[in-house]
Parts: structure tokens; sequence; C-alpha cells
């Protein structure tokens, strides 16, 4: 842990506001400093500050700004891309207790939430009342709010409902001098201004920091029925995608896991796969009187492309399905170190990116799993490597800059969903271009003139 004079003023100004908001026991501080990218940089932060009020957290930034200390927002830490990670000498923003769900408005169907509410907390707490909230990233026992607004978050239930910008109606934001703005609004409907809650909608922290977020809600979604499809190869799993979702299908849930994907997750825990198929769909309906003719569709689709299918019979077998799904992640950081791709491509061509993924593997000796919303076109290539052995990290990080490569030549984006944070910066001009990336610098030092927010994620300013 480092303490510059301009952090130790700052850390003196916040002592006096309240026991507790400051921490600098080094090994708290230290636990703090990483997200869960595994072989993305990180410095050593001045300390840890927990504050519990937009009040305080308008302190700490109107101080860090005076004195020029970095400042690094932080949820769960669940993030994929490095972007909560510590920068030398900053200060860690941690934003989880400031946990309350503020309101649940049934009858306009909306929420009101601090950043540091849980995803599945909130998911829970609408259910009650009768609400669904359909963002939920594979981390949404773990992951908050206030991360899934910074990276707009995805999910499984992206192909039909949308990623985290789509239910976010209003925001409460600190600027970097410590001003607190409102943007948006809590109505179904309104275009008053420039739309500036899109624009904090997955800034990663770089533009302010959310401690306020109004959320749209929708009524609960029907009875879920699922259905899994096992296929010989990815291609016909791919080929099935597209045809599903041609005719007509309207999928809560479509996703897909490649053969070393069902391998990795078949050492983690054995679920059943068959030790001959070479990829997989998970399909849900949640159409309720409807998703059981939902499935008969999928499955005459996934059989004229060689698929061999299964439908759940109940909730538990469909529950047992998407734990599969989602244990892919846990699965794999047991392998050792990872880097975790975030493509997302036009469905047409989603073939071209998941077979262009498993030639990449070969091509440099190298694990990569293959997982994602194939609904949607955002898979995640895992590239899984012993950080020990330099030619493993060599071969790792050719790998990697192949998949982004093919990425954008297939007209997709670096990422769907995980945002830039440090492990993607280097490719955002690569998409964006010169021109468009200079316009983001230009927002950036408008709001942020100091530099003091996040600096290094995003944009290498």
């Amino acid at each position: 842990m480092t303490t510059s004079g301009n952090a130790a003023a700052v850390l003196a100004e916040l002592t006096d506001l309240r026991d507790g908001l400051v921490v600098t026991d080094p090994d708290v501080v230290a636990s703090h400093e990483r997200d869960s990218a595994p072989f993305c940089p990180n410095g050593r932060a001045a300390a840890l500050v927990r504050p519990r009020s937009v009040e305080e957290v308008s302190a700490v930034l109107r101080f860090a700004h005076r004195h020029g200390v970095p400042v690094v927002p932080q949820g769960a830490r669940t993030g994929l891309a490095g972007g909560a990670n510590a920068i030398e000498g900053c200060l860690l923003l941690s934003l989880e207790r400031m946990n309350r769900i503020l309101s649940i408005d049934e009858t306009n169907a909306v929420a009101v939430v601090e950043p540091g509410v849980v995803n599945a907390v909130l998911s829970r707490a609408v259910a009650e009342k009768g609400l669904f909230y359909p963002p939920d990233p594979s981390s949404w026992e773990s992951s908050t709010i206030g991360g899934n607004v910074a990276t707009n978050a995805g999910g499984l239930c992206c192909v039909k409902y949308g990623v985290t910008a789509e239910y976010v109606r209003g925001l409460e934001v600190v600027l970097a001098d410590g001003r607190v703005v409102r943007t948006g609004r809590s109505t179904a409907k309104g275009v008053a201004g420039y739309d500036l809650t899109r624009l904090f909608v997955g800034s990663e922290g770089t533009l302010g920091v959310v401690t306020k977020v109004t959320l749209a809600l929708r009524p609960a979604a029907e009875t879920a029925l699922t259905a899994v499809a096992f296929f010989p190869d990815a291609a016909s799993a791919c080929a099935t995608v597209c045809d599903y979702l041609a005719g007509g299908g309207q999928p809560a849930l479509l996703e897909l896991m490649d053969r070393l994907s069902m391998e990795v997750v078949r050492r983690h825990k054995d679920l059943g796969f068959p030790d001959d198929a070479g990829a997989m769909l998970l399909m849900q309906s949640d159409r309720g009187a409807l998703a059981a003719q939902d499935l008969v569709e999928f499955e005459k689709v996934a059989t004229a492309h060689g698929g061999d299918v299964v439908l759940a019979e109940d909730a538990a077998e469909s529950a047992m399905l998407l734990e599969a799904r989602r244990s892919v992640g846990v699965a794999t950081e047991l392998l050792g170190a990872f880097l975790s791709e975030d493509a997302c491509v036009p469905r047409s061509v989603l073939v071209d990116l998941v077979v262009g993924v498993e030639k990449i593997s070969r091509d440099n000796d190298v694990l990569i799993t293959c997982t994602g919303h194939a609904g949607d076109g955002n898979m995640h290539p895992s590239v899984v490597f012993d950080p020990a052995d330099p030619e493993q990290v060599r071969r790792a990080m050719i790998a990697f800059d192949q998949v982004m490569q093919l990425t954008l030549d297939l007209g997709g984006t670096i990422t769907g969903e995980h945002g830039v944070g440090v492990l993607k910066a280097e490719w955002l001009e690569t998409e964006l271009g010169p021109d468009g990336l200079g316009l983001q610098r230009d927002i950036k030092r408008t709001l942020d003139p100091t530099g003091i927010l996040n600096p290094g994620k995003v944009l290498r300013v």
C-alpha cells in the first residue's frame, strides 16, 4: 500500500467525516485491489473508502479532485476486464455498503435502488410483488446493480429482454469534482435534453460515480420450460440458432457451449453430457401456455441439424441445465489464469466466430473454451494458460489478439457486455477509429478535466 502526500491529505479530511469510512489496513486494502479478471495488472491503492451516502461520495470526490488523487469506483468486483483494478496510489471507492432498495413502485413498475444492491436480491424482491427485473449476468448472485450499470451488463435473458441500459430510466451521479447531478426520468417516456443516462451507463466509472438508479420493471414472466440439444459440432449448433430465430422463435435464453467448455465443466461436475457431443444449446421459453409448443419447434429445427434434444420435465431439471451454463466460469477458473473475451457478432456469422476460435486454439496450441449467448451473437471465448510458463503466456496473448481481430473482421464488437476495462483498452481505437476515439476523449475531458476517475480504464489518455 502506498500513500502519496496528496492522498494523505485527502485521507486526513475524510477520516474526520465518519469513523469507518476510510480503511487503511494493508491486508484489507490489498484484498480489494483486483476484480475477477485474473491476468490484468493492478497497482497498490492508498486506501479503501466505504461510503454509505451520496453526501459521503460527494465529499470523497470533492477532496480527491482538489488534491489530484485518482479514484477507482468499485462494486462487487465481479468484472472480467480489470475495470475495477487499483492503480498506484488511488483511493478505492467501494459502493457495496450503499445497498438499500429505496422503493418498488408496483403501479408504475419502477424500482429505485442504491448501487450496492445485489442483482439477485433485487430480482427476488420485485418477484415477491409480481414484477420482473430481466438483466441476469452469470454473476447475478453477487454482482451489484451499480456494477451492472457501469458495464451495461447483459446476461442469459438478453436475447429476449435486452441489456441493463434498456431498464435504466434515471441516475443520480456524482461528478469528478463532487457535484451531484440527476439524469433521465422515472416516467415511461421522456426526451428532454440529451440522453445523459445512456452516456453514463457502460462508462465503467470513468465519467462519474452512480449513487442511485431508477429501473424499469416488467410483469412477472410466465412459467418457463427448458430444452437442451447436443450436436456433433459447433457449426450445426450455430445453424440451429440462426434457423430457429429466423423462423420466429422467441426464446427467453439461447445459450451455446462448445466441446471444450463441456469438457471443462465435466471435470468440475458431472452433469451428464454425452462424451461424443461437439456442442450444446440450452434453450428456454417463458411464454407460459405457449412454452411447450416453443420447445417442440426448437426440437424440430435442432433435429434437422443433427441435434439430440432433451426436454426438461420440471423446474428441477431446468435448474440443473441452467447450472451447467452458469458453471462454466467457475470451472474455467480452476484451470489457471484465463483471458475472458466478450466478442459479439451478427448472428449470421456466429458460426464463423466459433469455428474461427477453434482454429485459433489449434494454431496456437492453447486451450480456448467458447461459450455464451448464441441468441444475440455474444460469445465468451476464454483463453486458458499457465501464468508461470512464459511460452504459454506468449501464445495466449497472441490467441487473444487473434480472436479480437477475428471479431472485428466479422463486423462485430470487442465487448458485448463485460466492458473494456484495461483488458481491451488497446483494441478500442481499432474498433472506433481515431476520430471516434478522439470524440470519446473529448467527453472524458469535459466531465473529468483532471482525469481522476478510474484513469487508464477504457481510454488510455
